[in-house]
């Protein structure tokens, strides 16, 4: 049964075209992962499925009664609310039903026989779905929920406004899994996710008997859990059965039966053409020569997909610093109150250190406090001499209305225009995504832009807060491989291990040190 139907659907942005006659369709409890690089349009057709964009033609068709839960990273968190009330709130369908049947329990003392029956039927109606939707588990719900997500060690009455961006999203994807829609719609779920819990969240999809669409750039995590491959490509949409794994294999081999036909054809094309050109001015000859022409003129011509602009990362490195990156003394950080307890900390140079642990520690505050953007409760950060840092920080990019040159140019005035396009093209980013204003950009887009600054920059100390967050495959393999090869001193904040594993000589676990209860 199809729950969800996508008919010879068009959409683009100004003179870009996204989505050309795509159509699609979602069967119930299909497990599907939606890839492509980025900018292809994997959000764009989230929007559009979900109703917050119409596209310029076709339809979206849902079947009746569908209940669709899409976790929206902009959704509003109210101050004073705990994480506890958002999480109940996924029920709220539910306390609704339960205050409906206690307004008519205390009605029923007060009315008429005919009216007391059909309260009665309506009570019992509410009462077999508080029953069937387990009204009355919905606290161990919660709590298995959250200690799943990592939540239950924060505290679960810890105001929604004190939250992290990494805590914020863990509340957001809780909320939508205690729904348990119809279909689930997630965008990067792992995004902000420890590796423990991203396992749990593999188990959780795994076993999840609805249909869900994912969207992922964490190949071993797609592979575990999805049935189903929608690749975005082209402005098309390609349905491959099986996990992606699978998919790569399937589009290698069609791939290749592809470009042979077109190499046939071309061969088969510059044959007639000869043909043609030698003799529709023979007499003797010029019927065959129409004849040819008429071959030609009836040809399906095989058309190849240009070959997408591949990034490619080298960092530019600076003279060495000192011996001594960075050493603390009794550091503790945090806001209004300490994330960490005292810290005495020590990084020399050539050391590639992963910062690891549940979101909330302190990690990104840690960054900030040693390059001194944050100023620490107490302590101090000493420096060595003669560093040159790259900064990859997490960045909001909702208001920046500079186009990618303006962003790149900003950075690097003395560069001509053509520079910056080429720097902007070797970080994989197409003419007219150049072109335009970073704010309109894919996540992986705009981080291809910050990537291209510290790329062009010499460095030799590279800083980096979730660098791979939204990077499409391509580029994540491309820049494991430029830090692999880097010669200077690293230290990266990841939640993917299959990432960092082979770049760093040590990992540094903030759970070891934090005033946080994990």
């Amino acid at each position: 049964m199809s729950v969800l139907t996508v008919k010879n659907m068009n959409h683009g942005f100004g003179d870009r075209a996204i989505f050309e006659d795509v159509s699609f369709r979602l069967l119930k409890g299909e497990h599907v992962g939606l890839i492509g690089a980025n900018g292809e349009g994997k959000s764009t057709f989230m929007n559009i499925v979900t109703g917050k964009l119409m596209p310029d033609e076709g339809s979206v068709i849902w079947s009746n009664n569908v209940r669709v839960g899409y976790m929206d990273q902009h959704a509003v968190l109210t101050k004073g609310q705990s994480m506890r009330d958002v999480l109940r709130d996924a029920f709220k369908y539910l306390f609704d039903l339960e205050a409906e049947m206690n307004s008519l329990y205390e009605k029923m003392g007060d009315c008429t026989e005919d009216e007391l029956n059909k309260m009665l039927d309506r009570t019992a109606i509410i009462q077999d779905l508080l029953d069937h939707n387990g009204f009355y588990v919905i606290d161990p719900k919660v709590e298995e929920v959250a200690k799943g997500l990592g939540l239950s060690d924060l505290g679960l009455d810890k105001d929604v406004n004190d939250l992290s961006g990494g805590q914020r999203t863990k509340i957001l994807l809780g909320k939508l899994l205690l729904e348990s829609p119809d279909i689930l719609l997630l965008d990067e779920p792992t995004n902000y996710l420890d590796e423990e819990h991203v396992e749990w969240l593999k188990r959780y999809l795994q076993s999840y008997e609805n249909a869900f669409i994912l969207i992922s750039h964490d190949i071993p995590f797609l592979n575990s859990i999805v049935n189903l491959i929608y690749s975005v490509d082209e402005r098309k949409l390609t349905r491959y059965v099986g996990d992606y794994a699978e998919f790569e294999r399937i589009h290698a081999i069609n791939k290749e039966k592809l470009e042979a036909a077109f190499e046939k054809q071309q061969k088969e094309i510059s044959r007639l053409e000869d043909f043609v050109a030698r003799n529709k001015a023979n007499a003797a000859t010029a019927n065959m020569a129409k004849s040819r022409q008429k071959k030609l003129d009836k040809m399906d011509i095989i058309e190849i997909s240009k070959e997408k602009p591949k990034p490619e990362f080298t960092f530019k490195t600076a003279r060495a610093p000192s011996k001594i990156i960075f050493e603390t003394h009794d550091l503790v950080i945090g806001y209004d109150t300490p994330l960490t307890k005292p810290l005495n900390l020590y990084m020399e140079k050539g050391q590639k250190i992963a910062l690891v642990g549940a979101n909330g520690l302190g990690k990104s505050t840690l960054l900030k406090s040693l390059l001194g953007t944050v100023k620490p409760l107490s302590g101090q950060v000493n420096l060595g001499d003669y560093q040159y840092i790259g900064y990859f920080e997490q960045e909001d990019r909702k208001n920046n209305k500079n186009t990618c040159i303006e962003e790149a140019w900003q950075e690097f005035p003395g560069y001509t225009q053509s520079q910056i396009r080429g720097a902007l093209a070797k970080c994989g980013l197409t003419s007219k995504q150049i072109d335009s204003q970073i704010r309109v950009l894919s996540g992986g887009e705009a981080a291809k832009v910050r990537l291209c600054k510290i790329l062009n920059n010499e460095t030799n100390i590279l800083i980096l807060d979730e660098p791979t967050n939204h990077l499409d495959v391509d580029a994540k393999d491309e820049l494991k491989r430029a830090l692999q090869e880097y010669k200077g001193t690293i230290l990266i904040v990841s939640h993917e291990p299959e990432f960092y594993r082979d770049i760093i000589t040590e990992t540094w676990n903030c759970e070891d040190w934090t005033t946080k209860i994990v």
